[in-house]
């Protein structure tokens, strides 16, 4: 009986490295498990862990699988968190052959940087986001993601895992002051702590020139709170809205008739006929042109809507299928809406939700995970399901709205006074 080598099954290997933050992270022993569930093995060869705090790790590992097939399976997985092979060949291109959809096999990004390689040299991918394809500029060499809905025909997109590496965030490590909040979701963090660590990141921001997003959602209004974020955009710290119509028409009924969705904010009674103010609101926005046109013509005098007019701060209102009105800055069409947001964070480097689920979700898919978040919810699943659609770098806070904006604002005060004195 023939017993040699050549009569025995072989398997499929490849070498891979990873690099960074990989023990404190957690992301080798994601990445061994990856391996292992999906059927293969793992050998290895050599491991570095850093001394001190700040020290990157490094493991050289093989990964093995009876086939090829599965091995390629492997690898694609464990691409995502790091693990790139050390043997590299360049980006696999193909041409779109239809717009509004990728070619089969096309590599749908993370979150997280991503280069490509071509030619022999890695090129950073623009404008990061998850869920999306990264299309190749033949003339320029520069490559960027792109919506599935903004493809277009003989566009050049990177298909398969194939000289694609990505590098994961290293949450807790940035050394910009958020290590006490990770991804869990209590209700009993230290609130006290947690928001003015939240205040120091819109100071320093505002003080450095970055920019700040707060995603706020009606509850902001009904909740008697408008008049804290009134004070924060004052301030300068907050550079752009993003909202629906329900934040804005709320927002607007207060400063007209004093109440939100009928309810006069400051007795807590309902008004006569008060079911009708949100509507009637919206109808004197339309008529006389828009917010910014009311704040010029002195119909609109206070609010959250009125003070990003006064301040220049960009707002930008997406509708949904059950909006009143809408008032006429909201953007309807929902593809039109999500090709202004992704432009409008590009530049952002801290953003804040405040009370909305679906739009926290929606803005979490856009933001690339170097980008903060802080989620502040009296839901807890708000923050789950951002955690569960991939934007792993958002922490959360289980909270009502009105004390999270009201001792924020006191804790941003007591900083500029101590920042002041320095």
């Amino acid at each position: 009986m023939n017993t040699s080598d050549e009569s025995l099954p072989k398997q499929a290997v490849e070498e891979v490295e990873v690099r960074g933050h990989i023990i404190d992270s957690l992301l080798l022993p994601k990445i061994l498990d990856r391996v292992t569930t999906a059927g293969g093995q793992f050998r290895i060869k050599d491991i570095a862990i850093g001394q001190q705090r700040n020290d990157p790790s490094y493991a050289l590992i093989d990964v093995m699988a009876d086939s090829s097939e599965v091995l390629d399976d492997i690898l694609g997985a464990i691409r995502d968190h790091g693990a790139v092979p050390t043997d590299m060949q360049d980006a696999l291109l193909e041409a779109c052959d239809m717009a509004g959809a990728f070619p089969e096999g096309f590599y749908s990004t993370t979150n997280q940087q991503t280069e490509i390689r071509q030619d022999g040299d890695w090129i950073a991918v623009d404008d990061q986001e998850m869920d999306c394809g990264i299309v190749v500029d033949p003339e320029t060499g520069s490559a960027r993601c792109v919506a599935m809905s903004d493809v277009t025909q003989e566009m050049q997109i990177v298909i398969g895992h194939a000289g694609v590496r990505v590098f994961p965030h290293d949450i807790g490590h940035s050394g910009q002051g958020f290590e006490f909040m990770n991804s869990s979701v209590s209700t009993e963090k230290p609130k006290g702590v947690a928001i003015r660590k939240i205040a120091r990141e819109m100071v320093e921001n505002r003080r450095a020139g970055r920019k700040t997003l707060l995603v706020g959602g009606p509850a902001i209004v009904h909740t008697g709170s408008g008049k804290h974020l009134c004070k924060l955009i004052r301030g300068g710290y907050v550079d752009r809205l993003f909202a629906g119509n329900a934040l804005a028409t709320h927002d607007i009924e207060h400063a007209l008739f004093g109440t939100s969705l009928g309810v006069f904010l400051q007795q807590g009674d309902l008004a006569e006929a008060g079911h009708e103010h949100h509507l009637r609101a919206i109808n004197r926005i339309r008529r006389v042109g828009g917010i910014t046109a009311a704040v010029k013509s002195g119909m609109l005098q206070s609010g959250i809507m009125y003070e990003c007019a006064r301040q220049g701060v960009d707002y930008l209102l997406a509708g949904s299928i059950r909006d009143d009105g809408p008032l006429p800055e909201v953007i309807t069409d929902a593809l039109e809406a999500q090709r202004a947001m992704r432009l409008a964070v590009r530049d952002v480097h801290f953003c804040l939700m405040i009370a909305t689920t679906l739009h926290s979700v929606a803005v979490g898919n856009l933001l690339p995970a170097r980008v903060r978040v802080v989620c502040v919810d009296i839901n807890p699943s708000t923050v789950i399901k951002l955690g569960d659609r991939g934007s792993l770098q958002t922490v959360g806070l289980v909270t009502d709205v009105e004390p999270f904006l009201r001792v924020l604002t006191q804790e941003v005060d007591s900083l500029e006074e101590e920042l002041g004195r320095s």
